[in-house]
This record gives structure tokens, C-alpha cells and sequence, in this order.
């Protein structure tokens, strides 16, 4: 009777995958390549196979230390079969289905890090910015060894990204391995609602715009041409511009396209191949560059994955935009979500990505154009010069152009700031000023006339 009941289950599930584009559709996809829809298994599953798995099922509900039901069972089965292609392909029931749709829309309560299950721990690919992890010092590349005391466990690592989650104002401790420590640290973090702004901008110098885009959610590409809108209203056109990618864990593939295709002209954006002919995907940019052409600086690091890649993938191979800091994550993969009823989804990795020159970085991730390391400058502790220029001297000669001083405006004093906190911006920024001079000036209509 059991043997029956677990073939009829096989069978519904191959029935399933053969006719997915009659019973599944997709909804709020984390990165919009098309579901794969007609599935024509080649190597069906043997009767061998079965009476395995049959074998398996009756041992674990004759023999396990503690009764289990039928109904926990096949979700675990669910849950392996998954969980053994990749580490972004899942089985997605009611409360994670909610969690995903909260993420992409910006607004969750939890810690702020974006983390997947890698060797029997939990790996920290990016924290969000202005988060209770960000500000603990969680940085891409550290690991989560234990939560509140327990020991992260291949077995038990996919259910603990559910652990960091809760009601905000409960606290958590996080047993946290940095990058390079021999030993974790322990950190106590507060749960609370996070709303993710995904994407800031304000001047560091007069010319130069920042552009902070902390993950892809479905308004990040209207957001970041309103930001740019309003500050090129107030500053005029910029000279240049640093887009800001640095730990932003990804998002929706269609935010990715749009923050690419507001700085590029033309060309290819991405495309996505799969093994299905619904998944062979092309995105190409449209007229119109925000910039007007103006020098970009893209800065990345181990935290900059999946979307972020993209886009960082899509402006260094047109030539757009020169890319500083680390080497990226390399989440060159696509996932779909497919839903199986009003409660339960499939995640599944459907393609691949290729940035416009046909490089897959999936594992390699994207290597910077100049490398910057993870430095922290500090002010120098010297005593101060009582004559730093001939303006100093008792009774020097006024200059044409000399301005008595005065307190630094706070743009000019954030930037001195910036110079000091971010290593890898104020390098950006010299950088950039470089770009900027060497880019030819427009002649203005009055003189190309004489001429």
C-alpha cells in the first residue's frame, strides 16, 4: 500500500514538472528571467529509485528514536531535494514566501544581513546598511557560527537564516567568525523593523555626485532618477558620479536592468541562458544617459553579488564606468519563484547570467579595474605648523585671489570625513577628478561662433 502511495507521489511529481506551464505561473520573481515551463524529463525516475526512497521512508518511520508523520516526512524529502542542487534553489512554504516578498518590497523586521548556508555555517554576504548588523560591524565574508548558543550545523543551517528573524526589540547573540580571526566574537544584536531606503545621494565635492544603491527592490530605479533629478535641480549637472555598490547582496533582476540602462546609451545589458528556451533571455539598454556622459566610478567589494553584479558587469564591459575596491561575490545564477499553491513556492535556479561581452562570472565573481584594499585611513597625530605658506608671514603682501578663512561648508566638511572613515570612496573620488579633467570640457556656443 505504502509502495503505491509513493509512486502515485512520484508520479504527481514528474506530471508536475511536465506540465508546469498549465498549473504553475510566476509571481514576484527575484530575478525576472521567464519560469521554465515544458519539462520533458529524458531520464525518468527508475523503479529502482523508488523502492529506495520507499525503503528509506518505512526504516525512518519504524525505527527513528521518536514518532514521525507522513506529513513531516515528504517535506523533508521536499525540502533535500532541494536543498541538494545549489544554495539558492528552496522550498518555499507560507512564512518564507511572506519573508521573500517582504524583502524585495524593503521592509522586514530581523537584523539587516543577507546570508546563505555554506559549509555547515551561515556566510555573511552583505549587511544593509544603517542595520543593526551594519552597525554591530558585521562585514561581507564573516561567518555565523552559533545562535544564541546553538551550533550552526550542515543539518540545521538552512533552518537558522529563520532564527535571525523575530519580533523587533527581542535580542539575539551572534557567535561571529570575522574574515582572517581564529576566533568568533560574541554580539548582541536587538531585532528591529527594518525599512530599507534602497538607494541615497548627496554631493561630496561641488561637481561630484554619490550614489548609494544598498540592494535592488522594484522602486530602486525610479528612486535613484529621482535622487539624481533633485540634486542635479540644486548642484547643476555633475562632472562625475560614484555609484556606490559595496555590500548590496542583489535583488530583482528588473531593478538591475533599469539602474544599468539609466547610464548606458545603448548595447546589451544582460542576457540569461537556461536549459529551457523560456529562460534564453536579452536586455538592452535605451537612449539616454542620465550622466550626459560624465565620468562614473563603480565601487565593489565581496559583498557586491547577484544584481549588483550585473550592473557592475554591464557598465565595466561597455567601457561606461571604471570599477574600483574588491573582487565581487559571483552569483552569476537566476532564480524563479514558482509557485505550487496559495502557500507554497519553489524557488528554483533557472539560468545563468552573462554580462554584454558573454562572461559568466558565476564563482568568480568581477575583478575590479583598480584593486583597492580594506584600509582605514587615520588623521596624523603631528603638532601643528605655526607657518604653513606665505599667508602665515607678519606683514605678507595681499594676494589678487586671497579670501580671509572661513569655516568649511558641510559638504566640503563631509568630504574631508569621508577622506578619513572610507579608504576606498576618497580614492574613488580622487580618481574620479582625474576622469573629470581629463574628459574634454564642451566649448561654449559663444566661442565655437568665433572660432
Amino acid at each position: 500500500m505504502l509502495f503505491r502511495f509513493m509512486c502515485a507521489i512520484f508520479l504527481g511529481l514528474t506530471t508536475l514538472l511536465a506540465q508546469a506551464d498549465e498549473k504553475v505561473a510566476p509571481v514576484a520573481p527575484v530575478a525576472d528571467a521567464k519560469p521554465p515551463l515544458k519539462v520533458a524529463s529524458k531520464d525518468g525516475v527508475s523503479l529502482e529509485d523508488i523502492r529506495l526512497f520507499t525503503t528509506v521512508f518505512n526504516l525512518v518511520k519504524q525505527a527513528y528514536v521518536e514518532p514521525v508523520d507522513d506529513k513531516t516526512l515528504m517535506q523533508a524529502a521536499i525540502h533535500g531535494l532541494l536543498a541538494g542542487l545549489d544554495p539558492h534553489s528552496e522550498y518555499l512554504e507560507s512564512k518564507a514566501m511572506e519573508e521573500l516578498s517582504e524583502d524585495t518590497n524593503g521592509s522586514y523586521v530581523g537584523l539587516g544581513v543577507e546570508v546563505m548556508a555554506s559549509e555547515g555555517a551561515l556566510r555573511v554576504i552583505a549587511p544593509i546598511d544603517d542595520t543593526p548588523a551594519a552597525r554591530a560591524g558585521i562585514k561581507p565574508g564573516d561567518t555565523i557560527v552559533r545562535i544564541d548558543g546553538k551550533l550552526i550545523t550542515s543539518e540545521n543551517a538552512s533552518q537558522a537564516v529563520d532564527m535571525l528573524r523575530g519580533k523587533a526589540g527581542s535580542e539575539i547573540v551572534l557567535s561571529v567568525l570575522h574574515e582572517g580571526a581564529s576566533a568568533p566574537l560574541e554580539i548582541k544584536l536587538v531585532r528591529e523593523t527594518i525599512r530599507v531606503a534602497s538607494v541615497r545621494g548627496r554631493m561630496l565635492d561641488p561637481g561630484y555626485m554619490y550614489l548609494r544603491v544598498a540592494q535592488f527592490q522594484s522602486d530602486t530605479g525610479a528612486e535613484l532618477k529621482r535622487i539624481v533629478a533633485q540634486l542635479k535641480q540644486k548642484n547643476g549637472t555633475p562632472r562625475g558620479a560614484i555609484l556606490d555598490l559595496r555590500s548590496n547582496p542583489g535583488g530583482l533582476l528588473t531593478a538591475a536592468v533599469e539602474i544599468s540602462d539609466a547610464f548606458l546609451e545603448d548595447g546589451v545589458i544582460v542576457t540569461t541562458k537556461g536549459r529551457l528556451k523560456e529562460a534564453d533571455l536579452s536586455f538592452s539598454a535605451t537612449p539616454g544617459d542620465m550622466l550626459a556622459g560624465a565620468p562614473l566610478v563603480v565601487l565593489v567589494d565581496n559583498g557586491t553579488a547577484s544584481a549588483a553584479e550585473i550592473v557592475s558587469g554591464a557598465l565595466k564591459d561597455h567601457g561606461r564606468a571604471l570599477i574600483m575596491g574588491r573582487r565581487t561575490f559571483g552569483k552569476g545564477s537566476v532564480q524563479t519563484v514558482l509557485p505550487l499553491d496559495e502557500s507554497h513556492a519553489v524557488k528554483l535556479t533557472t539560468a545563468r547570467y552573462y554580462t554584454p561581452n558573454g562572461t559568466s562570472i558565476q564563482g568568480t565573481g568581477i575583478l575590479p579595474d583598480i584593486e583597492l584594499a580594506d584600509l582605514k585611513l587615520t588623521a596624523r597625530n603631528a603638532p601643528a605648523a605655526l607657518i604653513s605658506g606665505e599667508r602665515d608671514l607678519p606683514r605678507h603682501l595681499k594676494g589678487d585671489q586671497e579670501k580671509p578663512d572661513v569655516a568649511k561648508p558641510g559638504d566640503a566638511a563631509q568630504a574631508a570625513r569621508d577622506q578619513l572613515d572610507d579608504y576606498a570612496l576618497g580614492e574613488a573620488l580622487n580618481v574620479l577628478k582625474s576622469m573629470a579633467f581629463q574628459r574634454k570640457p564642451v566649448m561654449p556656443a559663444a566661442l565655437e561662433k568665433k572660432g
